[in-house]
């Protein structure tokens, strides 16, 4: 029996090995010994040994503006799925960037800095941890445990702590005296998972996170008069809200008018909560990545809502709450409510998961579950995009827990080429391929440093100068470009099979690769190693022209290596043009050269050829065109 065992068990493993080895992608040690464990599979699924750890989280806070100390306790109840006896857990204390000293890819002025998140009281398992706030002082804390956590058990935390909220507001922090945001407010267990054990990447302000999937209680206790905004669903609004403003706030749940829930009249009267010197809002969330509150006395309070799956008429809330200045904001229902619908019906045209998203006026421009935290900008366009942009989020990476802080391409890739698409529905082709030009792509085209062309494959966390367009333009490029290639159909039978099989979960990007080509039913390894492992950006050329009897052979060269759509616009003597698309599959043969053949058009003379790369900026345009002779 044991040597029948270890002869199946050789067999597997050896399965699996030659699967890899078949791959032509670069994997990381790390990645290949998770595949080798059986926890993902070479298909693009799950491995059939796949886990991934759970907390439930009982949270709460007092805030009582304009006093800057939030003072919160939690319960964390931390189940163990994975095959490992952990020994600790490692703490995630984001609040800690703001502590002087700290780590960070930026400076921070004299009022972004604070001491951090204080721990009042630590236990585990009901014993008391000794807790230095000193010396404990970044963004990860390691803390082992009396004893030791063993596979699918679970460990009960409780924490008591405070923390000053920042004047100077970025992603969290404080909008004005009486108005703060509040997101990373908690202390958290970082994750734990199949590839990397502990994530212990050090927050430092301009990278993104890596959460597990959680279900939260979130009880916030503000003085009367003060409205709290939260990821979630409020579970008492008859408790915390006169029954006037709850009775509307019931109503625009199934209205497609936006309501106005709290009026700058209703906000003067101060009769919009209920009048308890302390008012407790309860949320609650389930399978959901993290929590973000926004607390405010007179803030403006907008509300509709929208049916996001047709098929069973499910409607989604969309709320605003923003100062009487915040001018942006008075269509962020409405353009919310547009997001929502189209997102869910189109690109990525999976329903918005969620009962609910509020648009809050702050200063970063930032995406949370439920949430996102805009910036006044003074245009109602580009108030718009953003807003689109974030809400896009929702579906990268919210609703498969990306890693942000290694592979932000997995999620501001995508959320940048949703925003182009709901643009062109928005605002027509050309302003959204000239805004996404000028935004996304010529930065970088144009910059020839050395770090703009490190592989999109390169871990975010390693990167400073490169980051951003290997974050955003690059990546959402190459989504693109795979979309002219494989068509809409096919591309979108494809990104909804990774998107089932990984929602909830972890994916990373082999998991992306490997699954597009097996739904697909294409190998697809080339194009991914060309545009993920490669130092290339967009240059393509006509090197040579040759008439036939018939017509003519372009010699396109591809100089800057990104396997790109082109079109082939032939000019005639008498003005008039014809275009023919080249898809990316052109380049799958030859990277570097390609042959394009078209016949004479009778009764014309033609005058030019020109290579047109549209949203693909070429880095020289010089050579994209050949004069007939």
């Amino acid at each position: 029996m044991n040597t029948l065992k270890s002869i199946l068990l050789t067999a597997f493993f050896s399965g699996i090995f030659l699967q890899l080895q078949a791959q032509s992608l670069y994997m990381p040690r790390e990645i290949k010994q998770a595949y080798t464990k059986g926890t993902r599979s070479p298909d693009g699924k799950p491995g059939s040994k796949y886990w991934q750890n759970f907390g439930r989280y009982n949270i709460s806070i007092t805030a009582t503006p304009p006093g800057r100390t939030i003072k919160g306790t939690e319960q964390i109840t931390y189940i163990n799925n994975s095959p490992d006896t952990l020994k600790r857990l490692n703490m995630k204390l984001i609040l800690n960037i703001h502590r002087p000293g700290a780590a960070r890819d930026r400076a921070a002025g004299a009022d972004y800095l604070t001491q951090g998140i204080q721990i009042d009281t630590f236990l585990i398992g009901g014993q008391k941890k000794a807790w230095n706030n000193t010396t404990m002082a970044s963004t990860n804390q390691a803390v082992s445990l009396p004893n030791a956590l063993m596979p699918h058990d679970s460990v009960k935390i409780n924490i008591a702590w405070h923390f000053d909220v920042s004047k100077q507001s970025e992603r969290e922090g404080m909008i004005d005296s009486t108005t703060y945001y509040l997101a990373y407010f908690y202390p958290r267990i970082s994750v734990y998972d199949d590839y990397n054990g502990w994530d212990r990447i050090e927050f430092v302000d301009s990278k993104e996170f890596y959460n597990d999937f959680n279900d939260y209680t979130l009880n916030v206790t503000v003085p009367k008069n003060y409205i709290v905004w939260a990821t979630g669903t409020l579970q008492n609004p008859t408790q915390v809200l006169q029954k006037e403003y709850a009775d509307k706030l019931q109503k625009s749940m199934t209205n497609d008018s936006t309501m106005h829930i709290a009026t700058l009249e209703d906000l003067a009267g101060k009769k919009i909560t209920a009048q308890n010197a302390m008012n407790t809002w309860t949320w609650k969330a389930t399978n959901i990545s993290d929590m973000a509150v926004g607390i405010s006395d007179h803030y403006l309070w907008d509300a509709a809502s929208v049916v996001v799956d047709k098929t069973t008429g499910r409607r989604s809330s969309m709320q605003a709450a923003y100062s009487e200045k915040g001018t942006d904001f008075t269509k962020s229902v409405q353009n919310g409510r547009n997001a929502l619908g189209w997102f869910s019906n189109n690109w990525p045209g999976v329903p918005y998961p969620f009962p609910k998203m509020t648009a809050f006026q702050g200063f970063a421009d930032m995406e949370y579950p439920m949430m996102v935290n805009d910036s006044q900008v003074g245009n109602a366009g580009f108030a718009q995009l953003v807003q689109d942009h974030e809400i896009a989020h929702t579906w990268f990476p919210f609703y498969m827990g990306i890693n942000e802080s290694k592979y932000a391409f997995m999620d501001e890739g995508w959320a940048t080429t949703l925003e182009y698409l709901i643009g062109i529905d928005e605002k027509g082709p050309e302003a959204a391929a000239a805004f996404y030009k000028q935004f996304r792509v010529n930065s970088w085209i144009n910059d020839k440093s050395t770090a703009e062309d490190l592989p999109i494959i390169t871990p975010s966390n390693e990167q400073t100068g490169g980051y951003g367009n290997n974050a955003y333009g690059k990546p959402s490029l190459s989504y693109l470009a795979l979309k002219d290639m494989l068509g809409d159909e096919l591309f979108k039978k494809a990104l909804h099979g990774y998107m089932d099989r990984w929602h909830g979960k972890h994916p990373i990007p082999w998991d992306f690769f490997n699954s597009m080509s097996n739904v697909s039913g294409r190998n697809l390894e080339w194009y991914f190693k060309n545009w993920f492992f490669t130092n290339g950006y967009n240059d393509i050329a006509i090197s040579k022209a040759v008439k036939g009897k018939d017509g003519y052979t372009l010699t396109v060269s591809n100089i800057g290596g990104f396997a790109i759509p082109f079109d082939v616009v032939l000019t005639f003597a008498d003005g008039t043009t014809k275009t023919i698309h080249q898809t990316p599959a052109v380049w799958e043969a030859n990277q570097k050269q390609t042959y394009v053949t078209f016949k004479a058009v009778i009764g014309k003379s033609l005058k030019s050829v020109t290579l047109e790369n549209g949203i693909f900026v070429d880095a020289n345009k010089a050579d994209n065109t050949w004069v007939a002779k």
